[in-house]
């Protein structure tokens, strides 16, 4: 078995949404790779955060009542115990303004609605592998002595 399946096998990824069919969907297609965590609002989100359960990464709805995603993510960034936990954006609001405002408030990755479980899939997996990469990156650099002047 690869690092890459180990890293994502013991990864917890929280999913905010409101609709309970979609948390319904992340939990059937996810649970068998990763430990979900499904919440109904993004007050519930942030609350859960500040507990030592730290997600590696956050599936997160954009139209909520109380509370909409963007919110839940300006408030995760400027947090320095939260800011980088990935956030992808879950909407049924297509278009590349949403994408876009989404990707300016620090959201690694965003999904239309209805979703492709493929395409989800592609992005949670696409994430941790490359977040993998990245660790194991920085641990050549720091395992590796200075180069000769």
């Amino acid at each position: 078995m690869s690092n890459t399946l180990d890293f994502a096998r013991k990864a917890t990824i929280l999913v905010a949404d409101d609709a309970a069919d979609t948390r319904n969907l992340m939990l059937m297609l996810l649970e068998n790779d990763y430990k979900v965590v499904a919440v109904d609002s993004g007050a519930e989100a942030l609350r859960l955060v500040q507990t030592d359960t730290m997600p590696d990464l956050i599936l997160l709805d954009i139209m909520m009542p109380e509370m909409d995603g963007y919110e839940v993510c300006r408030q995760l960034k400027a947090n320095p115990r939260t800011r980088n936990i990935p956030v992808i954006f879950l909407s049924a609001m297509a278009g590349k303004g949403n994408e876009a405002q989404g990707r300016a408030l620090g959201a690694v990755g965003f999904l239309t609605k209805p979703l492709d479980p493929q395409n989800v899939m592609m992005q949670v997996k696409g994430h941790f592998a490359l977040r993998q990469k990245h660790r194991e990156l920085e641990a050549l650099k720091t395992a590796s002595p200075p180069p000769a002047a």
